[in-house]
């Protein structure tokens, strides 16, 4: 049984990579901001779902409980301005897309989070906490708005590490005549009578963004939580903002043991922009390689860093990964061991090592390697459960190696191609190579491939 290593994780506040250790041993609380549901989500957008959702899998194999919360932002002002457009309830646009996400997640192997609350499902708590930060003297009431007052917390700035101003002059911060402070957010806002809105001590309106995941989570997870994730761009004034008002809310309780943020995804090393016309969405990727060669992308940069995808890397990912199915696939008629802890040690101490999931991926491919080389039954077995155990906890190798290589997932033509395989065997045989021919042409038509071994000969797609 290998000795499985602390995990460790990179703390954005601290600036240091710390031992994990949750508030309570037995039950680890995790949350990572989602999506505002107004269009289809861009492949970038899914980097934090692969990568929380990798470390979900890690800590659940090491921790008795964890619980995993992922939130929907279902009212928002694009929400708004594409109901309108429409002619619709805004509920219309955000399940709508909602759905559409869900369906994007699945083809990327991400498994559904212990929870997903909805913004729209959590008004009165949002005004229960806006309440409270007024009462405090952390927030105040202006021309039917309610803002958060940075000046009243000492330690604004601390997670993002830059000065109040220096943060302001950074961003893009809707300066009012009504705010006290420039730099104050806003955390309800007045609708006009053909917007969706709330009745709140202030007026018919909506919640501001910020106070959105601080209620959420205070709702689920409590007032202090292990682990808040999400892209690098959140940190400021998201999180900023999320750790100001749940502290003053809370009465200098501590928010957040870890904050954990993940690199963007660029697209042919240049990052990805609509002015620039290479925003790519996880569909349009589909049509060139299979979502799980898209999740190995994702993957295979260390999350903290920056990742390239484009068609090349998407094409050297699914090549990466029939290497890997195709070691599986030799191993088809030896049954995987049992052993539940067949995980190797140095796999392990890559994803405990901050979830590096690059030197994670090369211990997969070590494992991969002597099973191609082993002759002992025994040993065979085992390392095909390390393959598929591994493979696991990076949400890969979780196919049949056949449906791998045959596309079930992006085809429903297998039945044709086998015939197809079937009828240039029988031609071989009787000897009518012009007919065998004139099928391989067919296929290689279709971009499958032969191999011969010395089983038969068996397809793949290219």
């Amino acid at each position: 049984m290998p000795v499985i290593t602390a995990v460790k994780i990179y703390n954005t506040e601290t600036k240091t990579k710390e031992e994990f250790v949750p508030s309570d041993p037995n039950h680890v609380t995790m949350y990572v901001c989602g999506p505002t549901v107004y269009s289809h989500s861009h492949v970038g957008n899914f980097r934090p779902p692969v990568v929380f959702d990798t470390l979900a899998r890690v800590l659940r194999r090491q921790f008795p409980k964890v619980t995993y919360a992922r939130n929907i932002t279902d009212i928002d002002d694009k929400i708004n301005t594409a109901a309108a457009k429409e002619g619709v309830d805004i509920s219309v646009i955000s399940q709508r897309f909602t759905e559409a996400y869900h369906h994007d997640l699945d083809t990327l192997g991400v498994l559904a989070t212990d929870l997903e609350p909805k913004v729209t499902d959590h008004i009165p708590e949002i005004i229960e906490m806006i309440s409270a930060l007024i009462v405090s003297a952390h927030a105040y009431e202006a021309e039917a708005h309610v803002l958060f007052n940075v000046s009243s917390y000492e330690s604004y700035g601390e997670l993002s590490r830059r000065d109040p101003e220096e943060l302001l002059a950074g961003a893009r911060v809707d300066v009012a005549a009504y705010k006290k402070d420039p730099g104050d957010f806003v955390l309800w806002k007045p609708s006009k009578p053909d917007q969706p809105g709330w009745d709140s001590p202030w007026g018919r309106g909506r919640p501001g963004w910020h106070i959105e995941c601080s209620a959420m989570i205070k709702t689920h997870l409590g007032e202090t939580i292990d682990i808040h994730g999400g892209g690098i761009d959140l940190v400021f004034p998201h999180h900023e903002n999320e750790r100001a008002q749940s502290a003053c809310a809370h009465k200098g309780k501590p928010y957040v043991k870890y904050w954990v943020h993940n690199g963007f995804v660029n697209f042919n090393q240049q990052k990805m922009s609509k002015s620039l016309g290479n925003v790519w969405l996880v569909k349009d990727l589909l049509e060139q390689v299979p979502g799980e060669a898209i999740r190995y992308v994702l993957l295979s940069a260390h999350y903290r860093a920056p990742v390239d995808i484009g068609e090349d890397i998407l094409q050297q990912a699914k090549n990466s990964l029939d290497r890997l199915y195709g070691a599986l696939r030799d191993l088809d008629d030896v049954p995987a061991s049992d052993s539940k802890m067949a995980i190797p040690e140095k796999f392990w101490e890559a994803l405990n090592d901050d979830l590096n999931t690059p030197r994670a991926l090369a211990e997969l491919f070590a494992i991969a390697k002597r099973a191609n080389i082993s002759q002992d039954p025994a040993e065979k077995a085992e390392l095909k459960a390390s393959l598929i155990q591994s493979g696991e906890l990076l949400g890969l190798l979780q196919q049949d190696p056949q449906n791998w290589f045959k596309g079930v997932n992006s085809a429903d033509d297998s039945d044709e191609i086998d015939q197809l395989v079937a009828e240039r065997i029988a031609a071989k045989k009787g000897k009518d190579f012009a007919r065998a021919d004139e099928i391989r042409d067919i296929l290689v038509a279709q971009n499958i491939i032969l191999e011969d071994s010395a089983e038969g000969t068996r397809w793949r797609r290219g």
